[in-house]
């Protein structure tokens, strides 16, 4: 069983972005701290419904977040020209 959720944050021009890389999740807001609340909102509502343990996940999941600067996405990128 999955005890941690990979969260991969990207800084936009006025927005960050937050993309769940365990579930088909995606959120942004303006600030850092309003973003956080929104990837655990859509985490939370995410599995409604349905058995964790059949995603894999046990019932209370860490989340862990890493922040993506754009100088590593251009370098990512980069490879995949």
């Amino acid at each position: 069983m999955q005890r941690t959720i990979q969260v991969r944050i990207l800084r936009a021009e006025k927005q960050y972005a937050a993309e769940c890389l365990d579930l088909p999740v995606v959120t942004e807001a303006p600030t850092r701290n309003e973003l956080a609340v929104n990837i655990r909102e859509a985490i939370a509502l995410h599995p409604e419904g349905e058995d964790l343990a059949e995603l894999g996940l046990v019932n209370d999941p860490t989340i862990l977040a890493t922040m993506w600067r754009s100088a590593i996405i251009r370098q990512l990128n980069q490879f995949d020209s």
